[in-house]
């Protein structure tokens, strides 16, 4: 999996202050090493695919996930693990929730103990229904880590457009510094140390997105849309509640914030996934179409064992699994939410 690269390019000195290497290419992660650029820092990029190397090394371009953004020359990339590590003082882990293990796994004997990793991932892991935090303190046991959440779409941040997010981590000082050293005039980075609010925001919001999605594909309004996403961040808030987070956590950035960009634009991977759904589309046809990963679709199931573990009620939620893992009818599933018994808002 951790291929050597054909050719190492220029690394940034790993002594400089702000040496950031970010551990995936897809969009996303490109997008992030574009923003720490335009911040100041040096950035090194790596890439599974060696077709995105040598694309990003001769046309400033990574053609397969974020073609329309010419790239700074700047920017080192490579497909040598090793090479990341040894040129980074920072870590951006920008790839899938359910590679991320393997990244760890893969990462924990070369990486040292002082350099933090930074989740930019959101999901809950299949199997286990781990936290991206649980999987970077079992697998990287000891070494710092913060995670990063927000209303982000890729190809908006790359473009330098005003772009908002939080950096979480139970160190104050540590997601200061890194807000500090990650942001810049146009990637508003604010810190918090409720780690827990800021990944569950970030996972539920994907499948919450799709419901929202399924709504427009079947025609039924922005009625329909509205009410998915209010009673959907008060889904998001039960279950972060019951984990630990804070209210105000899920009423920021992270959580509402991050819900409402997500389930209102067909930019949105799990949206217009859930659109297609609506339109009556198969699952596995929407996936083979795809380069890209809508992390709703491996959330849902997780999501929905690790709420029968906590005991925690997330109807919508639990109609997206219903229909995405369970071959539940679309139109009984959406019947069933409608027929639940009245109760009082709050």
């Amino acid at each position: 999996m951790w291929a050597p690269s054909l050719r190492l390019p220029d690394m940034p000195d790993p002594e400089a202050n702000n040496a950031i290497g970010v551990i995936g290419a897809g969009a996303w992660g490109t997008a992030l090493a574009v923003a720490a650029l335009r911040g100041g820092c040096s950035v090194t990029l790596w890439a599974r695919e060696a077709e995105v190397v040598e694309t990003i090394r001769t046309s400033h371009r990574n053609i397969l996930f974020l073609p329309d953004v010419e790239l700074d020359p700047a920017l080192a990339v490579t497909s040598s693990l090793d090479a990341v590590v040894a040129q980074s003082n920072v870590l951006l882990l920008s790839v899938p929730a359910q590679f991320m293990r393997a990244t760890c796994r893969a990462l924990a004997p070369i990486l040292p103990p002082h350099v933090p990793v930074v989740v930019c991932a959101k999901g809950i892991e299949q199997g286990t229904h781990d936290r991206m935090s649980t999987v970077i303190t079992a697998e990287l046991p000891g070494q710092p880590f913060a995670i990063l959440s927000g209303p982000t779409f890729a190809e908006e941040l790359a473009r330098g457009l005003p772009t908002a997010a939080v950096v979480a981590c139970t160190d104050s000082a540590l997601a200061q510094s890194l807000a500090e050293r990650l942001g810049s005039a146009t990637f508003r980075l604010y810190y918090s140390d409720d780690v827990v609010g800021a990944e569950i925001g970030g996972a539920v919001k994907n499948v919450l997105a799709i419901a929202c999605g399924i709504g427009e594909g079947r025609g039924m309004g922005h009625n329909t849309r509205a009410a998915l996403v209010t009673r959907g961040l008060a889904e998001l808030t039960r279950l972060a509640l019951q984990l630990g987070a804070r209210l105000e956590t899920m009423m920021g950035l992270s959580g509402l914030g991050d819900l409402l960009l997500t389930a209102t634009s067909v930019q949105s991977r799990n949206y217009s996934l859930g659109v297609a759904l609506g339109r009556g589309q198969r699952l596995a046809d929407i996936l083979a179409e795809r380069r890209s990963v809508a992390e709703g679709v491996w959330t849902a199931g997780a999501l929905m064992a690790l709420c029968q573990d906590l005991g925690v009620d997330m109807p919508i939620c639990a109609a997206v699994d219903a229909v995405l893992n369970h071959g539940a009818d679309l139109d009984q599933a959406i019947r069933s939410l409608l027929d639940r018994p009245l109760k009082t808002e709050v």
